[in-house]
């Protein structure tokens, strides 16, 4: 089973910690510094799509790219109800294409960690150039080597009234992938439960290679902070917060 094929109808519930609101006033307040003023956004890889629906909400034009139908069918309904909703698009990152240039483009909740070859990674920097309008800004996090290396063997549980989610996280040194292992639960209305499978993996990307990728893709200025600050990251930071123009 693909990630997200069984995760995704049950995804926001479980992840209602993940504090999108913050997340996207950080973006805007990013966007508000950009060279060339900003009107359309790209969110790469939107999951389902929570970020795109409050940055259309804050007024901008956004189109939303992922490579699950499943989670583009929950952004689908979640945007519904805006008056100017995302247009969201089928896509896997690597294979990037739109019909006109941005203004600005965001990735959030380490999708790009999803990218688990470094072709893919490449490719996918050099669509984001190919799409981003000359003095546009990249805007992106990813989870740390530190986090996921601290990750191996652990296991996490998340649930609601009606979803058992349970994580089982191993690290391979040699690969430099986080592995989950991913048992979801969901109540039956008859009172049994169903289970369903799936397996997720992250790659552990190194500073230097982020940024040796983004230079060669044609960003001049890539500027690496903390996790929705913008101080510099701790050594022991779980999330990087890169900003490429």
């Amino acid at each position: 089973m693909r990630a997200y094929d069984a995760l995704a109808a049950s995804y926001d519930d479980l992840m209602a910690d993940g504090s999108y609101r913050k997340r996207a006033a950080f973006l805007e307040r990013r966007l508000k510094k950009s060279a060339i003023p900003v009107e359309t956004v790209l969110d790469l890889a939107c999951g389902t799509g929570t970020v795109a629906c409050l940055l259309a909400k804050r007024g901008y034009e956004v189109i939303a790219t992922d490579g699950s139908e499943e989670m583009l069918t929950q952004a689908a309904a979640k945007a519904g109800v805006l008056d100017r909703p995302p247009l969201f698009l089928q896509q896997a990152m690597p294979k990037l294409h739109l019909a006109r240039p941005v203004d600005a483009v965001v990735s959030t909740l380490d999708s790009l960690n999803y990218l688990t070859r470094e072709r893919d990674l490449q490719e996918t920097f050099c669509r984001v150039r190919r799409w981003l309008k000359p003095g546009g800004w990249f805007l992106f996090d990813v989870n740390t080597p530190y986090k996921l290396r601290r990750m191996d063997g652990q296991l996490y549980m998340d649930e609601t009234e009606e979803t058992l989610c349970v994580w089982r996280t191993f690290f391979s040194e040699k690969k430099q992938v986080c592995t989950y292992q991913v048992d979801l639960f969901h109540l039956r209305p008859d009172g049994a439960w169903d289970r369903r499978f799936e397996e997720h993996r992250e790659r552990a990307w190194s500073e230097e290679t982020l940024r040796k990728y983004l230079k060669e893709a044609g960003f001049s200025t890539v500027r690496l902070t903390g996790d929705l600050t913008d101080r510099p990251p701790k050594l022991n930071e779980d999330r990087w917060q890169f900003a490429c123009k």
